[in-house]
């Protein structure tokens, strides 16, 4: 199936992270996750500049039920389901390429952090056992994090990789970030702040996970004839593609031993082959990065630089302000703002449009979005 620039984001839109933040650390939460996901929602509308009655299709976050949220909003979609934010982008661009849909609605909202979700301990995520960490539960390991401990540290044996090392992504991140009026994190910090930052779980330090706060995002995805009517600087989905690694997956095996390389190597192969360019094309990288490591990881997988090279490439290269190779350049989930891998696809619009003021990249015609969460790699490349 062809999908190159068969759709295109032609409306996004955020919820103030920072003030809700500073609001629930008093306790001043205001909304839930349907609140959070319609502010984003209205905001997306007003940027797209059209009115809800043209949207006929609707994508919702894991968060939220999507025949509710269809409700809240007003929606009347005939299309449309549940799916986390990479996934619900490629199903977007698959329903508009079938003629399922003309003009989608993604919508997330999360009040993870006034509403208390846990990441780890007895109670982690309700003690659901659908989420594959959790069948980790009797030996102790109920969080992602313990899971991305156990494997940073046999990726730096196996590499000769440091804790240092490690540091730069979090130093470069919250670099971004000190120049994002929307960043949650705005203090600069060095890579002497990172070593002294206590363990979570080591190696791990507290500066390697993400952020957990509340808040909404939300795109307009358009067929691009449909696109180009509505704005004047469309961003296009120029391709995408995804490699699972399920064989032991739930064992851990492909963490601590392929570190999510095969399915990466064959997603790189994927999705450069469909966009026709390749690695030196691309003019920024956005990666999930619910922990620090998943950055070198990507860099290797989907060829940046050679196996075992990610810790001189990003000294030499520069993934920060001022660098030659930028990353998460709002700062990302450490920084910026954890909203599951959708704020990722802010800011590449945000980049692509020209519209990202201090951490504008010059002349940004290609971005990389790289997830790889448990074993399912994913990638997108957006163009104008």
């Amino acid at each position: 199936m062809k999908i190159n620039r068969v759709a295109s984001i032609v409306g996004i839109g955020q919820t103030n992270w920072l003030e809700d933040y500073q609001k629930t650390k008093k306790g001043e939460n205001s909304t839930d996750s349907y609140g959070y996901g319609a502010r984003a929602f209205v905001n997306a509308l007003s940027d797209a500049g059209i009115d809800r009655s043209q949207i006929d299709g609707l994508i919702v976050g894991p968060t939220t039920a999507y025949e509710r949220m269809g409700e809240v909003l007003g929606l009347d979609a005939r299309w449309g389901g549940q799916a986390d934010a990479v996934q619900a982008i490629m199903q977007a661009v698959m329903a508009i390429n079938s003629g399922m849909a003309k003009v989608i609605a993604l919508v997330y909202g999360n009040n993870q952090r006034s509403g208390g979700t846990q990441y780890g301990g007895p109670d982690a995520s309700g003690g659901a056992n659908f989420l594959s960490y959790i069948y980790h539960a009797p030996w102790g390991m109920t969080s992602q994090g313990a899971l991305y401990a156990m494997m940073l540290r046999s990726y730096m044996h196996d590499r000769g990789f440091t804790e240092k090392d490690m540091g730069q992504v979090a130093v470069a991140q919250r670099a971004w970030s000190s120049i994002n009026p929307d960043a949650v994190m705005q203090e600069k910090i060095t890579i002497d702040d990172y070593m002294r930052s206590r363990y979570v779980c080591e190696p791990l330090h507290l500066l390697d996970y993400c952020l957990i706060n509340d808040g909404g995002v939300a795109l307009i995805i358009a067929e691009s004839g449909i696109a180009k009517k509505i704005s004047d600087n469309p961003v296009f989905i120029e391709a995408f593609g995804r490699s699972d690694i399920n064989k032991g997956a739930t064992a851990l095996e492909p963490r601590l031993t392929q570190f999510y390389l095969p399915g990466q190597l064959e997603c790189a192969n994927q999705v450069f082959n469909a966009a026709g360019i390749g690695p030196k094309d691309i003019d920024l990288v956005q990666i999930y990065d619910s922990f620090s490591v998943h950055v070198p990881l990507a860099l290797e997988g989907y060829g940046y630089c050679a196996i075992g090279d990610a810790a001189q490439f990003m000294r030499e290269k520069g993934i920060g302000p001022g660098g030659q190779f930028p990353i998460n350049t709002s700062g990302g989930h450490l920084s910026e703002s954890y909203m599951q891998g959708w704020n990722h696809q802010l800011e590449a619009v945000k980049q692509l449009r020209g519209s990202a003021g201090k951490r504008q990249i010059k002349d940004c015609r290609f971005v990389h979005y790289s997830s790889d969460v448990s074993g399912k790699c994913s990638s997108i490349i957006y163009s104008i």
